[in-house]
């Protein structure tokens, strides 16, 4: 088996929409300096232009035309680690609008809700576009990301990111100023794999359920427990997908030195929760729970939206 070929110039082919680039450092790019300490910056390289910090400047047009992983030493003497920047670190740096979707979950949403090459997906609440550049890298230029986005500042942020990230505008992506609850059934468009990452999920869900085509996913990027817990029940009151199956993602760094090996200070923790559900084929329903709740978990203090077999006034103990 012998290697693909790389690209006359040695870069990675344009029409890959990757987002990055092989070879010298070159006008235009971003670049991300990491000091002794940990601290990171990250900016364009622009010709003629100086780099400030608390450890001097550095002249632009000494990292142009270098291969990246390489050291600087700053006016001041600070030396600094020279890369270009990876996705997941573009994204928790980039300008933001709303919060953005932090790498653990775009990568636990790009695995689990199984974004494949060539997919449709449909994107409810675009923020700052950290996730629709992962969502872009994952469906490739054969496939198409449709984002709908209520707010315009959001939208324009996003655009701007996403724009940055991939140098020019995307072929595959499509944004759309408006509530997805009404812009895409007027679409008329079916698509594979539905993300909702906004407040009240539940409220596009027959959208999602008409737009899915027969074994796509819906999946719920969701803040709070009370989020979850109403999404979830929604899901199972609509009858139209498979159980849902919710979860949280948590990432611990650790620390290592010699014999010193223990958890780091600078754990990752709820950022929050994710729920995927399968689209059943139309007329079909999935079989109930088997399981029976637990003592009070549909009590006199549920208000939320009851799955079938649970009666709207609980029994007396």
């Amino acid at each position: 088996m012998t290697d693909a070929p790389l690209s006359p110039s040695g870069d990675v082919p344009p029409d890959a929409w990757s987002g990055v680039h092989r070879g010298p450092l070159r006008v235009g790019e971003w670049v991300r300096l990491v000091d002794g300490k940990g601290r990171k910056h990250n900016f364009e390289l622009v010709e003629g232009k100086r780099f400030f910090s608390n450890k001097g400047h550095l002249e632009h047009d000494e990292l142009i035309g270098r291969e990246e992983g390489f050291t600087v030493t700053s006016s001041a003497g600070g030396e600094y680690l020279v890369f270009r920047p990876l996705l997941s670190e573009f994204v928790v740096s980039m300008p933001r609008g709303a919060a953005v979707v932090y790498p653990k979950d775009s990568a636990q949403i790009i695995a689990m809700a199984d974004i494949f090459p060539g997919a449709h997906v449909v994107e409810a609440g675009v923020g700052s576009g950290a996730l629709t550049c992962s969502l872009l890298r994952a469906v490739g230029p054969h496939g198409r990301v449709s984002s709908y986005e209520r707010r315009e500042e959001f939208a324009d942020v996003a655009r701007r990111n996403v724009t940055q990230f991939f140098g020019g505008d995307h072929p595959a992506w499509r944004l759309t100023l408006g509530d997805l609850a009404e812009e895409l059934p007027a679409s008329g468009e079916r698509c594979d794999r539905i993300i909702l990452d906004m407040l009240a999920p539940w409220d596009c869900l027959d959208a999602a359920a008409d737009a899915l085509l027969p074994g796509g996913i819906v999946c719920a990027y969701v803040a709070t427990t009370t989020q979850l817990s109403k999404f979830v029940e929604a899901v199972r009151v609509h009858g139209g997908f498979t159980e849902p199956a919710p979860w949280e993602s948590l990432v611990r760094d650790w620390h290592v030195e010699g014999l010193a090996v223990r958890p780091g200070h600078k754990m990752i923790g709820h950022t929050a929760f994710l729920v995927t559900a399968r689209r059943m084929a139309p007329g079909e329903r999935a079989p109930l729970k088997k399981r029976r709740p637990a003592p009070g978990a549909y009590g006199p203090d549920y208000s939320g939206p009851r799955p079938p077999g649970v009666p709207d006034t609980p029994a007396e103990d």
